[in-house]
């Protein structure tokens, strides 16, 4: 399990046919051959170590189904070891397993924030809610506004500086994990709840839900 808070910023040394070679630091301390480590938010499993990076294995499955498969040679990356039994938990529940991509529409400034459009496929609109949590490329972000074609955060200058986020330009693809409690209550309200306890939406309104 991950928080979404990114503890480094790696660079691909290499995209393989099955796997990447990042440099990096951070990351490292502690780290052992078989440890998962977050990629733009995706759970990766450590198969090499070296004084100066890392190599994890990546399915093709995943590089289709992220944005991962865009990577290249000198592609910087948010980077974050899986959270330790006694850790902070400053973000929110992150699981590391990507739930479809979205397309950066736009970033506008206001302030000392910058506000970032992200379009996504209705599926996905779905679990995403005004103030709710979401996972960009592995960034645990507040969502501030949601329409029926997509979605917006806000970012301070901090997470800025310490994420790719605002490198992103419009039309590029990131990473999005949707929030793990809503989709367990979105399931059983949709698929369990009128079989075994009746309750509805409608019920749920009535008694100020």
């Amino acid at each position: 399990m991950f928080t979404g808070i990114i503890e480094e910023l790696g660079t691909i040394r290499k995209v393989g046919p099955g796997n990447l070679e990042l440099a990096a630091h951070t990351v490292l301390e502690g780290t052992k051959l078989g440890d998962s480590i977050a990629v733009n938010g995706v759970c990766l499993t450590v198969t090499a170590l070296s004084p100066a990076g890392f190599t994890a294995d990546v399915m093709p499955e995943t590089f289709r189904r992220t944005g991962l498969g865009g990577l290249h040679p000198g592609s910087q990356v948010n980077l974050e070891r899986a959270m330790a039994a006694d850790g902070r938990f400053g973000g929110h529940i992150v699981t590391g397993h990507i739930d479809g991509t979205g397309t950066v529409r736009s970033l506008r400034r206001e302030g000392n924030a910058v506000w970032v459009t992200i379009s996504a496929s209705p599926e996905l609109l779905m679990g995403i809610v005004e103030k709710g949590s979401i996972a960009i490329d592995g960034i645990s972000l507040t969502v501030a506004a949601v329409t029926d074609q997509d979605f917006s955060v806000s970012i301070i200058p901090h997470t800025g500086a310490q994420t790719t986020l605002l490198d992103r330009k419009a039309g590029d693809t990131v990473n999005l994990e949707t929030d793990i409690l809503g989709k367990y209550v979105a399931r059983l309200l949709g698929r369990e709840a009128p079989k075994s306890s009746g309750i509805t939406m409608e019920f749920l309104a009535q008694h100020g839900f």
